[in-house]
């Protein structure tokens, strides 16, 4: 039983360490050759952390079952990578109910094809004390138009 309830602790940490998207939003509208903003956020916390790295991918979702990416995993399929690199999410007080964040400008491919493409970003941070190796993919939907 104690077992258990250490598991859930660790679950319930790992979790509060996860990062979110912030922008673009989902089924934003991007064009092949352009700059994005890619702002990734990462919610204050008590329990100690260390960001270590993360990577932004594109992949198209064009050629996958009815063209969609919800019919995939997005999460085994990075795409193109656009950044690989160092994370470090820092307070904007000009922003004061926005997380900590980090923005990324990435050029959209210019080999994109029109439709639906996967954004996403792969977050990797050490976490507590011990520390404990923390990994998390997150994607949103884009639609490719030229």
């Amino acid at each position: 039983m104690k077992s258990l309830f250490v598991l859930a602790c660790l679950a319930a940490s790992a979790l509060a360490q996860g990062c979110a998207i912030g922008a673009p939003a989902e089924f934003s509208t991007v064009t092949p050759g352009s700059n994005i903003t890619v702002e990734v956020d990462r919610p204050d916390t008590l329990t100690g952390s260390q960001e270590i790295a993360i990577v932004i991918g594109l992949a198209t979702c064009v050629g996958r079952v009815d063209n969609e990416c919800a019919t995939f995993n997005v999460s085994e399929v990075l795409g193109q990578i656009l950044y690989s690199g160092p994370y470090d999410p820092q307070f904007h007080f000009d922003e004061p109910s926005k997380p900590p964040y980090q923005n990324f400008t990435v050029q959209v491919p210019t080999s994109l094809p029109n439709g639906q493409a996967s954004l996403s970003v792969s977050h990797f941070s050490l976490i507590g004390a011990g520390p404990f190796p923390f990994l998390e993919v997150l994607n949103t939907t884009l639609i490719v138009e030229s």
